[in-house]
């Protein structure tokens, strides 16, 4: 006989709850990668803008809300949750830089349909790049937060990023590694070293349930054996970039920007504002100074 109980005929994790009050569909770009997005269209015609998440071992739109709550009654406002994250499809890959490029590129020109603001956190800068790079007309300007691809220190090489991959994704190494860092503690430590002070409880509530949805730890795996990273990313990405770019960086524990000066310098295109104090994420200690500088930026932009 079948229990009556709801507690007993629960199993796994319950639904991951949308991260934005927004409506939400799913996406196919032209790899077959499903993901998920918000969308406000709410305000007219004015150019949309494009929020894109970090990557870590639990990211999600969640980490751009303040963003998006903001300028949802402003302009049109889209954020995605990148495949493997958040409410999207999460196989066991592959995963790569070159997907996520496409998966923002394809998603700007079906869905959103015309040239967009677009603004990235960290490591996903480079893909924003990247798909600024393929489809100039697509991105008409990028704000890049804390963005990685400017440290002095060299990338493993791809043949030591694909060994250190297996080795990650071996069954129990892979089961323990992840539930280490996906554990409530440890999230919290590891979000408590981006903010100056104590993150808040919502953010570390919502990336403890993102992390532990069926076929969490795949793409998070892959971010940890450094393949997603691209190699000479300021001379292969950035520098290349024709539009317009504000980079906003202060000071990160996982990200330092030693090169960054130097591509500021030669290309007249690119500027940096640090906004301090704040360790990666503005938009939940420094919203008020963000928003002016993004709007100055696109202003001129």
């Amino acid at each position: 006989m079948t229990s009556s109980n709801p507690d007993t005929q629960r199993s796994g994790p319950a639904p991951l709850a949308p991260a934005l009050e927004a409506p939400c569909a799913d996406f196919t770009d032209s790899l077959g990668q499903h993901f998920a997005y918000y969308a406000d269209t709410s305000a007219g015609a004015t150019r949309p803008l494009v929020l894109v998440h970090s990557i870590n071992a639990a990211p999600s739109s969640f980490e751009v809300r303040p963003l998006f709550e903001h300028y949802r009654a402003q302009r049109p406002v889209y954020s995605l949750d990148l495949p493997g994250f958040g409410r999207s499809a999460r196989p066991r890959g592959p995963y790569s830089a070159e997907g996520f490029a496409t998966a923002l590129g394809d998603f700007i020109d079906k869905v959103v349909g015309q040239a967009a603001d677009v603004l990235a956190l960290s490591l996903s800068s480079e893909f924003a790049a990247r798909a600024a790079l393929a489809h100039p007309e697509r991105i008409a300007s990028l704000t890049l937060i804390s963005p990685t691809g400017f440290s002095r220190r060299p990338l493993p090489s791809p043949r030591t990023a694909a060994r250190l991959h297996r080795v990650l994704s071996l069954p129990g190494l892979s089961t323990l590694l992840y539930a280490l860092v996906s554990s409530r503690p440890s999230i919290g430590y590891y979000l408590g070293k981006s903010f100056t002070s104590a993150p808040p409880a919502e953010l570390i509530d919502y990336a403890h349930a993102t992390s532990h949805q069926p076929g969490a730890p795949h793409a998070p795996l892959t971010f940890l054996s450094t393949r997603l990273f691209t190699p000479n990313a300021l001379e292969r990405l950035y520098a290349p970039l024709t539009q317009d770019v504000l980079v906003i960086a202060d000071a990160d524990p996982y990200v330092t920007f030693e090169r960054l000066p130097e591509l500021i310098e030669q290309r007249p295109n690119w500027s940096h504002l640090s906004l301090g104090p704040h360790r990666g994420l503005p938009q939940w200690e420094r919203l008020e100074a963000l928003v002016e500088a993004l709007d100055a930026f696109w202003r001129q932009a």
